[in-house]
């Protein structure tokens, strides 16, 4: 039965209905006909919520909407042009170091593809950059907003596989740094292939340097704060989440003096829009998991894929290969709900440290974001900046490819994802 309603899932998915619903009508089919009473939909729908992890996704999402309004973000800005701007491609660097920068910011990929468009996007039109390139750069950059903690990703992830949300988002730092190193420099040989010029004269002093880190040291403070109070027990990561949106209240309020009544509300709606997607999206795919797991499917999956493998990292590979594929259809937030629960049992039957699958699952997973037919961030900044989509795609394909050489390397070296949590809580 689940392959029928996989079947009417990618139909309704196809003929256009949100993706919340295509999965609940999917799933309440199975309980209409299928061999458990109608009740226990009710059940899973209401149990899911209950969750104390769960807490902290809305209180995530409502920190990273106070932080933009509150003038972190312009300040972030500020220093990606000081650090960067002085090399060649000037603007596509600041983009990338950006993301970065933001990734300790917003957990929101798609969040921070859409500010960067705004805000970042004319002036590199202005420049000369292509509107294709523009969006690319902006685009598969905001690639490590969701590696680098906190992200939101992440969370849904150990949620929903039961695997340690402080190990994952400490765990998310090298191969965050890893991604822009390879974005820049995918983009430095971009610049000198097209002359694009750096947006600043010269090498900044370190004085001006010194100022821009000081600047910014309250939002770069966040992620160290975040990580060794998890560490340290000062707070769960659902409770970081409250930390997060006081923080974020604080530094508006009394340091910044930026965040007023009206933008702090603003983002509150914002976040509870978010949010609701989100949840309705969580509710529904819990019927989902209940249905898979009383099927067998993840026992039985795990022996097919084992009977063709047990070599992990070529497990791995075949797993991700399907996962960038699925992602060019399906939004990422449905494939880490709905896929976590099959994958994680069958990749703990080889071997794999859960920690490191997720880190390179969550890159690949929102790495379909980025791509057509279906990528969200990509259909946000080329909205924005009235890309064609034919323009985007060739001019994004260079920087995706880096992406997946990147991914290849994880998949060969787990020691570049899990040699900081172990690090730092411990060997898992």
């Amino acid at each position: 039965m689940s392959l029928t309603l996989t079947i009417l899932f990618l139909f309704l998915m196809f003929m256009g209905m949100p993706v919340a619903f295509a999965i609940g009508i999917s799933a309440v089919m199975f309980y209409i006909f299928g061999p458990v009473p109608t009740s226990i939909a009710i059940q899973k729908i209401t149990t899911v919520t209950q969750s104390f992890p769960l807490l902290a996704v809305p209180l995530f999402v409502f920190a990273g909407h106070l932080m933009n309004e509150s003038g972190i973000t312009a300040r972030l800005i500020k220093l990606s042009t000081v650090l960067t701007g002085w090399m060649r491609g000037g603007l596509a660097m600041v983009a990338i170091m950006l993301s970065a920068l933001m990734g300790g910011v917003s957990g929101s990929a798609v969040a921070d593809a859409a500010m960067e468009a705004r805000i970042l996007g004319p002036a590199m039109l202005k420049e000369g950059y292509t509107k294709g390139y523009a969006c690319a750069v902006i685009a598969v950059g905001s690639l490590i907003t969701a590696t680098i903690p906190p992200s939101i990703g992440l969370i849904l992830y150990g949620f929903m596989g039961n695997v340690s949300i402080g190990r994952l988002f400490v765990g998310g730092v090298v191969p965050g740094i890893l991604m822009t190193i390879v974005l820049m420099s995918m983009a430095y040989w971009v610049a000198g292939k097209r002359g694009y010029k750096p947006t600043l004269k010269e090498f900044p002093s370190f004085k001006t340097i010194g100022q821009s880190i000081w600047e910014c040291k309250w939002a770069l403070m966040f992620p160290i704060l975040l990580i060794g109070g998890i560490r340290y027990g000062i707070f769960t990561p659902s409770e970081a989440g409250a930390f997060a949106v006081a923080y974020a209240i604080f530094v508006g309020l009394f340091i910044y003096r930026e965040l007023t009544v009206e933008n702090l509300l603003k983002g509150l709606k914002q976040a509870v829009t978010d949010t609701g997607m989100i949840m309705l999206i969580i509710m529904f795919s819990s019927m989902i998991g209940y249905m898979i797991t009383l099927e067998g499917v993840p026992q039985a999956l795990a022996v097919t894929l084992i009977d063709i493998t047990n070599n992990p990292s070529l497990l791995m590979m075949m797993i991700i290969a399907f996962i960038i594929v699925l992602g060019m259809f399906l939004e990422s937030t449905v494939i880490v709900l709905l896929l976590t629960p099959i994958l994680v049992p069958v990749i703990l039957k080889v071997g794999i440290d859960p920690v490191h699958f997720g880190l390179v699952m969550m890159t690949c997973v929102t790495l379909g974001g980025m791509t057509p037919p279906v990528g969200v961030a990509m259909f946000a900044v080329c909205g924005i900046l009235k890309c064609p989509m034919d323009e985007y795609t060739f001019e994004a394909v260079p920087l995706i490819l880096a992406v997946i050489a990147l991914v290849v390397v994880m998949i060969l070296w787990p020691t570049s994802v899990l040699f900081l949590p172990n690090m730092v809580f411990g060997p898992g």
